[in-house]
């Protein structure tokens, strides 16, 4: 039987952690727009959770095969519970379908984290664009914001008005909350809204993929490391010219040279091999499996990282990307 709480040393973030992982009870789990739920987590023991930043998001350990990163949109000040949204997705794998129909009050479920590859950076002035479920991790950056005093406006757009979370509890920002049903009046006018640059705003956007590439299009002209986004789903990826190559793997701290053929991940070899790697989503979105890389021209392939820091070359995501060059050792 599994222990209570555990804490598992992983190796994948930008230095060795050591990451919280525990069985929480649902507190409460509450209906708030069409197919979504809002489940709050609480230790069993009434014991402190561990401390987080606005964009972090947790893995709910649903099943042995069955795991999903859900955004935080509590406040990061409440250490006695951590709320999570979730959209019954209508092409779920499983995941949604599961939380909204055997999560209740009183559950038990599997958490770890929380980990943050989305964090708020400190400016002056934001401006946040959410479609859909993708509200959640703005909501505490939106308080945050507001508490440091920040100018910060939100875009908020959805299928319809009844589909579309936590709108009741934005009308409090008043005019700052710019409320947008599809049904009512149409898509998101990110023209006017993004379409000039606006020098000293940082713009923070989540949603579905139609969104996030629009608003790059949009953002394409404003100043570097303006615009942040955090994906879902994976980014649509140009196929390779020549198809997958094979590389030489060297895991520097294991002392094991190892052989990546086209057919197989970075990951699929280093677990082959004993070699213990946390990971989860396995299409490069949430960041789990994030590597050192000591050497290597790799072939990034995730949607986690921005172009700055897949060009600095320093991490990757070992269960999607790959290598150019014939050998990539890696800090493990």
């Amino acid at each position: 039987m599994r222990q209570a709480d555990a804490i598992v040393t992983v190796t994948t973030t930008k230095t060795i952690i050591r990451e919280h992982e525990a069985d929480l009870v649902v507190r409460e789990a509450r209906t708030v727009a069409d197919d979504v739920v809002v489940l709050t987590l609480a230790d069993p023991r009434g014991a402190e959770l561990p401390a987080w930043t606005p964009g972090a998001h947790i893995d709910l350990i649903l099943g042995d095969d069955l795991t999903r990163q859900y955004s935080l949109c509590s406040s990061p000040s409440k250490s006695d519970a951590w709320r999570v949204g979730v959209l019954r997705a209508p092409d779920s794998r499983g995941g949604s379908v599961h939380v909204h129909a055997a999560l209740t009050p009183g559950s038990t479920v599997r958490v770890r984290g929380p980990r943050n590859h989305f964090p708020l950076v400190a400016s002056s002035r934001y401006l946040f664009i959410a479609g859909g479920i993708g509200i959640t991790p703005i909501l505490p950056m939106i308080a945050e914001a507001e508490a440091a005093g920040a100018d910060w406006r939100l875009l908020y757009g959805g299928r319809e008005r009844a589909s579309m979370a936590f709108v009741d509890e934005l009308a409090s920002y008043g005019d700052r909350v710019r409320i947008v049903p599809q049904d009512e009046m149409g898509m998101l006018d990110l023209e006017s809204v993004i379409g000039t640059p606006q020098p000293g705003t940082l713009v923070y956007c989540c949603g579905p993929e139609g969104l996030l590439s629009a608003v790059e299009k949009f953002c394409e002209n404003w100043p570097a490391g303006t615009l942040h986004l955090e994906r879902f789903s994976a980014k649509p990826q140009e196929p390779a010219a020549e198809g997958n190559s094979a590389f030489e793997l060297v895991l520097e701290r294991s002392g094991l040279t190892l052989q990546v053929p086209p057919d197989k991940s970075v990951l699929e070899v280093i677990r082959a091999a004993g070699v213990s790697v946390l990971a989860s989503c396995m299409e490069g979105v949430c960041g789990t499996c994030e590597t050192e890389v000591i050497d290597g021209d790799v072939d990034h392939r995730d949607s986690v990282l921005n172009e700055e820091e897949q060009a600095a070359n320093e991490y990757m995501m070992v269960c999607v990307s790959r290598c150019r060059s014939p050998r990539l050792t890696l800090d493990l």
